[in-house]
């Protein structure tokens, strides 16, 4: 997670006020409408989807919440460097338009979706394959694992069991968190471990008798 603070003339790149009198409110919808048009090409042009921008207030100022994501997921230096450009072409569009896009101080983040991203297109679906999650199908609970997704249906294994559903007969899924218990572990690879621990002592014992000579 990446973030940019603008505080009025006080921070480096921000910009005073025009005159003329205060601005004209700004709707949230109009200004996260705005706020899109101006950072989902930067965002494609990375590479990468525009899950989402939101604005809300943080103490005296706004939070911008940008969510990208893409096939494999995004790391955090492509988080970085796509903050960056955020960052400049917010400024660029301001500079254009001679307005501020947020009225005020306001703070940039730039993070990829959580677990508790609900599952709503088919690029949700494909890249979460493997997943374990729970969704509303056929007016019930459905809670199974992702087996394969396309741009028209996605199939879960349920309880052993695999069936495809087109998304529009699915809510909005959720993926599961899953607990590996310690008696999960494969008994060979206790064993190599136990193996690895030993040859490892006997090392250190004979660095000590040697040191002891």
């Amino acid at each position: 997670m990446t973030q940019r603070d603008r505080a009025g003339g006080r921070s480096p790149g921000s910009r005073s006020r025009p005159e003329g009198g205060p601005r004209p409110r700004v709707e949230p919808v109009v200004r996260r409408d705005r706020l899109r048009a101006v950072i989902e090409p930067v965002v494609v042009a990375a590479g990468f989807d525009l899950e989402d921008v939101s604005v809300s207030r943080a103490g005296r100022r706004h939070l911008v919440r940008v969510i990208v994501d893409a096939d494999g997921g995004v790391g955090l230096d492509a988080v970085a460097e796509v903050s960056r450009s955020i960052s400049a072409a917010l400024d660029e569009a301001e500079s254009t338009a001679g307005a501020d896009l947020v009225v005020g101080e306001y703070q940039l983040e730039v993070s990829s979706p959580g677990v508790d991203r609900p599952l709503r297109l088919p690029r949700h679906w494909r890249r979460n394959v493997g997943r374990l999650v729970r969704v509303s199908a056929a007016q019930r609970q459905v809670t199974g694992r992702v087996v394969a997704a396309d741009d028209a249906s996605v199939s879960l294994d349920v309880d052993g069991s695999v069936r495809q559903w087109p998304y529009a007969d699915l809510g909005p899924g959720r993926v599961q968190v899953e607990f590996h218990r310690l008696d999960e572990v494969v008994d060979d690879d206790l064993a190599d471990f136990d193996d690895d621990l030993a040859d490892f002592d006997g090392s250190t014992d004979d660095e000590v008798e040697d040191e002891e000579r």
